[in-house]
């Protein structure tokens, strides 16, 4: 009987996970099914003979699970490989497919999480499985980890990890995670065609602010010298109107250097208006153009109890990603657009994190790749968001964001995350799953 593979197993696996409902919508008593997949995930795990740690991280419920396969050589520092298992909310009223059937339809499984991030979790999961039935012995040392929280910023989960349980990442070195490796295919100027296979090297900051402003109270009829609403009303319309200077890090550069010289057209920073000729390259220009400069939105307000009383406080929430070494400068700018009556904070602050695009694990990337397509290459680039990633570099790691998948050229990759009707292809996993093993057994 022929042994059971990886890409035997995976999309069940992949399915399989999307039905579980882990929706984390931020607030501890509405955060439902993590514990209940992460004990699943361990029982995948113990049945081909890992031994597996489940952590609750702080707070009943939010599971994560841990095992470790030994390598060659213990001398080498380990490798982290970490998914989470969290996903954003779905409302099934506006699905094709209800978001946590986990069908497989069309070429396709769908559901919450498909590509954010239970795609990944399958293959990984799939192949720890494979590499214990088969005794395979890795170069090096490789941890799995699957994780709580993620999509709220890691409190109750890597980042919770990394302060109370540093032991659980003893020896490693190196991280692989989410947000990487899947292909953009663009046109040379030959005629033939290119994937880039994009390979995260970087991540904005991550901050949440909130902004408040405290002013006298008074009746709506009456002259009103200061008004708290007009004041953050205000402070918000010139956040929101304000455009950050184009910086380029080296992520970015490299990244596209490598687009104009393969589509030989000029994506230079001295392009006029860069951000509107990346979407010669589709709708992954989304991404791409917001790795250029930093952001702030304004997405929250609140004040007010009564339309004839005005309020003595109001209060904006903006969402800040902020490139690496800017976080000074971005401050002083939101000072000087806020202006002296409103006080800010912040609510959720995750550093950015930028590494280079070199070294012995990005050459198994690259040759992983280039094994199952000819037409691949790698290349680094800037994830506008942030991964667990943030906190596993405060551990002095070196984190990457490498799940290969091969996309159909047409797919708007980048509206399928946190988006209704998220699916992956099935032809991307298995593509994702041979690649993956490749990489494994030669990191």
């Amino acid at each position: 009987m022929t042994a059971l593979r990886a890409t035997d197993e995976v999309v069940d696996l992949v399915s399989r996970l999307i039905q579980f409902d882990t929706s984390n919508t931020g607030e501890p008593d509405t955060t439902v099914g993590e514990a209940e997949c992460a004990r699943w995930v361990a029982a995948q795990l113990q049945e081909v003979g890992y031994e597996t740690e489940y952590v609750e991280s702080g707070m009943p419920g939010r599971g994560n699970v841990f095992t470790r396969l030994p390598g060659r050589d213990r001398t080498r520092g380990a490798l982290l490989i970490h998914v989470h298992l969290d996903v954003v909310p779905a409302e099934a009223k506006d699905w094709t497919v209800h978001p946590f059937s986990g069908a497989v339809q069309d070429g396709y499984i769908w559901g919450r999480g498909a590509v954010d991030m239970k795609d990944m979790a399958g293959m990984v999961l799939a192949l720890a499985r494979q590499l214990k039935r088969d005794g395979t012995v890795p170069p090096r040392d490789i941890v799995f980890a699957f994780l709580a929280d993620e999509e709220a910023g890691g409190k109750w989960g890597s980042q919770w990890l990394v302060e109370h349980r540093p032991d659980l990442f003893d020896g490693v070195t190196e991280a692989v995670g989410e947000v990487g490796g899947f292909s953009l295919t663009v046109d040379r100027p030959d005629g033939t065609v290119r994937r880039l296979y994009l390979v995260e090297t970087a991540e904005k900051g991550l901050s949440w602010m909130k902004l408040t402003c405290d002013a006298a109270a008074g009746h709506g009829s009456f002259l009103a010298a200061e008004n708290a609403v007009t004041e953050i009303a205000s402070a918000v319309a010139r956040i929101g109107a304000h455009t950050f200077p184009l910086v380029m890090t080296d992520s970015v550069r490299e990244f596209l250097a490598a687009l104009s010289e393969e589509t030989g057209l000029d994506f230079s920073p001295e392009t006029p208006d860069l951000e509107s000729a990346l979407f010669k390259i589709g709708n992954l220009a989304r991404i791409i153009g917001a790795t250029l400069r930093d952001t702030a939105n304004p997405t929250m307000l609140s004040a007010g109890y009564k339309a004839n009383v005005i309020p003595q406080h109001a209060e904006a929430v903006i969402d800040c990603r902020v490139l690496p070494g800017r976080q000074a400068e971005f401050e002083k700018t939101i000072d000087e657009l806020i202006g002296p009556n409103v006080k800010r904070e912040w609510v959720t602050h995750l550093d950015a994190y930028e590494t280079t695009f070199d070294g012995d694990l990005v050459d198994a990337m690259n040759n992983a790749i280039l094994a199952h397509d000819e037409q691949g290459r790698t290349v680094p680039y800037m994830l506008s968001g942030g991964t667990d990633a943030k906190a596993f570099a405060k551990l002095g790691i070196r984190c990457f964001g490498f799940a290969p998948l091969q996309l159909p050229p047409d797919l708007d990759f980048a509206a399928l995350f946190h988006g209704v009707d998220e699916r992956v292809p099935v032809d991307s996993i298995l593509f994702g799953t041979k690649v993956f093993e490749h990489f494994l057994t030669n990191c």
